[in-house]
């Protein structure tokens, strides 16, 4: 008995046990279906060990209807333009058809391909060349492109940069769908699969990129030498060669270059900030992040999709550490609590020590073996007789003898919107960006040897530049 589809299962035991009877559960798709390394990277079977893959399963149907073996004109409810793809989805969505054709122009392949929605004054548009994207108008908004649709895009990115006055022109995500859907919510003209049409586009001044970790360097320097401005979530790169192609480009482009920082741009952070930074004689500070464990197959331990914890979580706090003592960090030192039972299993619980060249030092314990009824973060910093005290970016304490009496936020803020803000701010109005490439550069490098460090069990010294 083999079972096709999702179906609701109750099974007697009995009917099996007397008749000696197999079950199975069919993979429609075909082996390579969940498999990164067919599905993102390219990588297929060999033919002698397995016949069907979910390619050769598409490219057989496909001969079957061109040779008129398989007749799907009965499925066939409607036959649309291509332009009108995102309304194609959306009738399949709703249940209102059950199968529509996509009819493409005659002639050469158009410029943009595959799910894009295109306003109508702007059908005619050709690509930018490198590096022309002009500045926007005195009062007007920059235009907005986005590349990448997950959760991270849909519930924080997007929001806040509406929030900001960011104008959205086009989004782009390899999953059309997803990308159509938030186009259509967040009021962008333009939806594509492919990244090039935002890159590309002329009437984009800055992209914001929210792909999988893997993909930002690569992103990140396409669009800079394309012309435009750059807000990239972390981390900005997961390789030392990765970061000098990305110091390359920016240096060429000049562009504005952001990474999502968003912590040190918390308001409780700011207050924090403002009471140790630029102190006299060596500060300490202690990070404890209970961050929670994620599955072992999870994307972010791929070393080459997502770096890792370290790299793509971790990072925030290394920065913040930088951001509240504003030094350079003299060396590292990364301690993973090794998994006896998971010796092959990437670290998920750490500590990394920051070693300052004025002689503070800052501790980050990550751990994703605690409660998540815990609070996830919290910030100790000792100075001069005194602690402060950041509970979830929700309150701030000073012991000693500070006269400080503390503050309460209403609500967390991890300063997702005022790092937007301060981004769309200095692409407007042409001021300095509001991270300078420095000291992206230096979070980046330290967190990149925080991870050598981790991999090797041993101190890793910081070049200075």
């Amino acid at each position: 008995i083999v079972l096709v589809g999702v179906v609701g299962l109750d099974l007697d035991r009995r009917d099996f046990y007397e008749k000696e009877l197999s079950f199975q559960v069919s993979c429609s798709y075909g082996p390579g279906r969940y498999d990164p390394d067919y599905e993102d990277r390219g990588m297929t079977y060999p033919l002698a060990y397995v016949r069907w893959t979910e390619q050769r399963n598409l490219d057989a149907v496909l001969r079957l209807i061109a040779d008129g073996r398989l007749n799907v004109a009965p499925l066939i409810s409607r036959r649309l333009p291509q332009a009108a793809s995102v309304d194609a989805y959306d009738a399949l969505v709703s249940g209102g058809d059950l199968g529509i054709v996509l009819g493409y122009p005659a002639g050469p392949a158009p410029e943009r391909t595959s799910l894009d929605r295109v306003a109508p004054d702007d059908r005619a548009a050709a690509p930018v060349p490198s590096g022309s994207a002009a500045p926007p108008a005195d009062g007007v908004a920059p235009g907005i492109g986005v590349i990448g649709a997950g959760q991270f895009a849909r519930g924080v990115l997007l929001p806040a940069i509406r929030r900001a006055g960011g104008r959205p022109v086009a989004i782009a995500a390899r999953g059309g769908v997803s990308a159509a859907k938030l186009g259509q919510r967040f009021g962008f003209r333009r939806v594509a699969s492919e990244s090039r049409l935002v890159l590309e586009a002329p009437d984009i001044a800055a992209v914001f990129i929210a792909t999988r970790h893997g993909s930002h360097a690569d992103l990140t320097c396409k669009a800079l030498r394309a012309g435009k401005h750059v807000y990239v979530e972390k981390p900005l790169a997961i390789t030392e060669t990765q970061m000098d192609d990305v110091g390359e480009a920016w240096r060429a482009s000049g562009r504005h270059l952001v990474v999502g920082f968003n912590r040190r741009f918390a308001p409780l952070v700011q207050k924090l900030r403002a009471r140790i930074g630029g102190r006299s004689g060596p500060r300490c500070l202690v990070f404890t992040v209970n961050a929670g464990a994620l599955p072992a197959d999870h994307w972010i331990h791929d070393p080459e999709d997502g770096g890792g914890r370290l790299l793509g979580e971790a990072v925030h706090w290394i920065d913040l550490a930088i951001a509240l003592l504003g030094g350079r960090v003299a060396s590292v030192v990364a301690v993973p609590a090794a998994d006896r039972a998971r010796p092959d299993a990437a670290p998920e619980s750490f500590t990394v020590t920051l070693s300052f060249t004025d002689g503070s030092i800052a501790t980050i314990h990550y751990f994703a073996n605690g409660s998540r009824r815990y609070p996830k973060e919290r910030v100790e910093a000792f100075h001069g007789g005194r602690v402060m005290v950041l509970d979830n970016l929700r309150s701030l304490r000073t012991y000693g003898t500070l006269p400080f009496p503390g503050r309460r936020a209403w609500r967390q803020d991890k300063g997702h919107g005022g790092a937007v803000a301060a981004f769309l701010r200095a692409v407007r109005e042409g001021g300095p960006a509001p991270i300078a490439f420095e000291e992206i550069d230096h979070v980046t490098r330290v967190a990149l040897a925080a991870v050598r460090s981790l991999r090797e069990g041993r101190l890793i010294a910081i070049a200075q530049v």
